[in-house]
């Protein structure tokens, strides 16, 4: 008995005329698309994904590099000097727990992930935004730009970028910032936008030029809205990196899917739970950061603020210097 293979389009050509649409071939061009992006940008890729694997491995083996008591110790030390002892306290006694569950290694490889993604996508990100809250053209066009990236189910992006870089932390990593990029879009938008028209008026009327405006007025008194943003974007990079374990991307991702693969569940719980551990911390921190008002390290944000809304100006210097 003889069997027939029918194609796929075929397939899709007879579905598409049984519902009376016809059929728009979105995954052809895409195909397309990406076959002509290989073909002439492989090299550029490659050297891409080389130079990705060198900083994340290089951060990853600075990190590993102290005793894993010594390192946790220095981080609980940045908790407390950023909020007060009960940040460093409780950072300490999750830190040793991630040493205990012998996920000291995976969880630095995945910190060095993730603050690599979160830098790459703060590069964009905040210049993004700027920009979007400056020229209304420009949000109008990124705006659709991000709701496209953040409403796409995070899975899809593997797909792309295995094409382009293969299996590996390179992959991991370009889908992480993908994917993670629009809340530090939006939230910088939305931070410079919401300064008070009224100071910055001020700062026109004084002289000051739109960088100096920009500089030391708009960008200081937008820094807990901006600080909101990149926030979001660590604990985006966090979700993401356990995903990109599916791609080959290090650490605790890698793990979790390891776990799946053998449901082992008490590997996937220790892996879990680092993860959980480390996004508190690191939420902690920049929350800490953003406010600015507590903790040993205090940020000149909140005086600038202050003087801006309790001073009057009399002259330019006086609008940017009180605000820078």
């Amino acid at each position: 008995m003889s069997t027939t293979t029918i194609p796929a389009d075929a397939v899709a050509r007879a579905e598409t005329v049984e519902s009376g649409v016809p059929r728009i071939p979105v995954g052809e061009w895409i195909d397309s698309g990406f076959d002509w992006v290989k073909e002439h940008l492989g090299d550029f890729f490659d050297t891409v994904s080389d130079l990705i694997e060198t900083t994340v491995d290089g951060l990853a083996g600075l990190l590993m590099s102290p005793p894993a008591l010594v390192l946790a110790l220095v981080l609980a030390l940045l908790a407390w000097l950023l909020k007060d002892w009960k940040l460093g306290l409780t950072s300490a006694v999750g830190l040793v727990v991630v040493i205990g569950m012998d996920q000291w290694d995976n969880a630095m490889e995945t910190l060095a992930l993730v603050l690599v993604a979160t830098l790459v996508a703060l590069v964009v990100a905040i210049p993004l935004g700027v920009a979007a809250a400056r020229w209304d053209r420009v949000s109008r066009v990124v705006r659709p730009v991000m709701d496209l990236m953040q409403t796409m189910p995070a899975f899809v992006w593997l797909v792309p970028v295995v094409t382009l870089f293969s299996i590996g932390v390179s992959a991991g990593l370009v889908a992480t910032v993908i994917f993670a990029l629009p809340p530090g879009v939006r939230l910088t938008e939305l931070g410079i936008r919401q300064v008070d028209a009224e100071v910055v008026e001020a700062g026109h009327a004084f002289g000051a030029t739109p960088r100096e405006i920009l500089r030391g007025i708009q960008f200081p008194l937008a820094l807990p809205t901006v600080m909101a943003g990149i926030n979001q974007v660590i604990m985006l990079a966090l979700s993401m990196a356990v995903i990109g374990g599916l791609v080959g991307a290090p650490g605790l991702g890698r793990e979790v899917t390891s776990s799946i693969s053998r449901l082992d569940i008490g590997l996937g719980f220790e892996a879990g739970l680092s993860v959980v551990i480390l996004a508190i911390y690191l939420d902690r921190l920049t929350a800490s950061i953003g406010a600015g008002r507590r903790g040993r390290i205090r940020l000149p944000r909140r005086r600038a603020a202050r003087n801006v809304s309790t001073t009057e100006p009399t002259s330019p210097e006086d609008v940017v210097v009180s605000t820078g």
